[in-house]
Parts: C-alpha cells; sequence; structure tokens
C-alpha cells in the first residue's frame, strides 16, 4: 500500500477543521485521520467521529503500549494523539490519510514519515484574528482563551518547519491553495 499523509496542523482558531472538511468533500481517496483525545468531549461532537474520547488515564496506558504513532501532551492532563490502528486501517482501504492535528503532533508526523507525508501549516496574518475566532466559537472561559493564545504565539514560531504556510485570512482563497497543494503532492 502505498497510502500518503497530508498533515494540517495549527493554532487554533485558524480555520483548518474547515479547510480538511473541504478536502474530504473535494478529493476523492482522502479519509479523515480521528485522534485520540484526554479531553471532554464537547456538544456538538461524536466518539468515534470528531476523536475517540479517552480518560487520561486510558490514554497513559496506550502510551505505556505503544499504541500511538504520535501523542503530546497539550495541556496539563490534555493528551491528543493518532492510534497506530486508525492509520492502518485508513491504509487497509486503500485511502489517503488526512491529519488535522496540533502544531507538534504535525512536526512529529513530518519526521516519521518523511516524503510520504505533506505537511501544511494554517496561519493567519494577526493573531487579533485569531482570538476573535476563539471568542465567537464561546467555547471558551476567559482564562482558557488566554491560554490558546499564548499557545498559539508559540506554536507560530515553528510554522518554518512545514513544507507550506498558507494564510487564511480568506476561507476560500485558503481551500483553493490547500486543494492544489493536496492535488499535486498524491
Amino acid at each position: 500500500m502505498n497510502g500518503k499523509l497530508i498533515i494540517l496542523s495549527a493554532p487554533s482558531g485558524s480555520g483548518k477543521t474547515t479547510i480538511v472538511k473541504s478536502l474530504l468533500a473535494k478529493i476523492p481517496g482522502l479519509s479523515f485521520s480521528i485522534s485520540a483525545t484526554s479531553r471532554s468531549k464537547r456538544e456538538n461532537e461524536t466518539d468515534g467521529k470528531d476523536y475517540y474520547f479517552i480518560s487520561a488515564e486510558n490514554f497513559r496506558q496506550k502510551i505505556k503500549q505503544n499504541e500511538f504513532i504520535e501523542w503530546e501532551e497539550v495541556y496539563p492532563e490534555r493528551f491528543y494523539g493518532t492510534l497506530k490502528t486508525e492509520v492502518e486501517r485508513l491504509w487497509d482501504n486503500g485511502q489517503h490519510v488526512v491529519f488535522d492535528i496540533d502544531v507538534q503532533g504535525g512536526i512529529n508526523l513530518k519526521k516519521k514519515f518523511g516524503e510520504r507525508a505533506l505537511a501544511l501549516f494554517i496561519s493567519v496574518s494577526d493573531i487579533k484574528i485569531l482570538e476573535q475566532r476563539l471568542r465567537n466559537r464561546s467555547t471558551e472561559t476567559e482564562e482558557s482563551l488566554k491560554a490558546r493564545l499564548v499557545k498559539a504565539e508559540e506554536e507560530m514560531s515553528y510554522a518554518k518547519e512545514f513544507d507550506k504556510i498558507i494564510i487564511n485570512d480568506k476561507l476560500e482563497q485558503a481551500v483553493e491553495e490547500c486543494y492544489r497543494s493536496v492535488k499535486e503532492f498524491i
């Protein structure tokens, strides 16, 4: 099987999830890699569709059993990771795997899979745009919003480690640029 990996990483609020959904709708042969997380499920999310929601204790057990391709403790006791079985399942079905993943996880996947992976960093031209998008979601407390913005500034410093940086100030343009990059890659 010669499946490839398409990695989209970005700070929270950059629009990567929206872009991933658009790519999945436009490009046959792409399948979404469902990440595992220890964070709580949001109201509009479904276990096994948006994430595999598992406890922090269960997550740590899977780490010990080497069940992840990559994982990260993004915030204290809030783990995210990619299960080996998830990627194998998609490749076995003849699919290319698309990741909507945090920045450190994206870097780790690119290092591990090299030329078999295309790593796209989704950004915005100004951190204030991220702040406004996060506020508009109404899913954050003021404290968690501040933590996400501090994290976003740090994550943006890693953009140069990705194959391509795509600025998402205008969604349609960002989607088109991602689409062209992915079609060329696969």
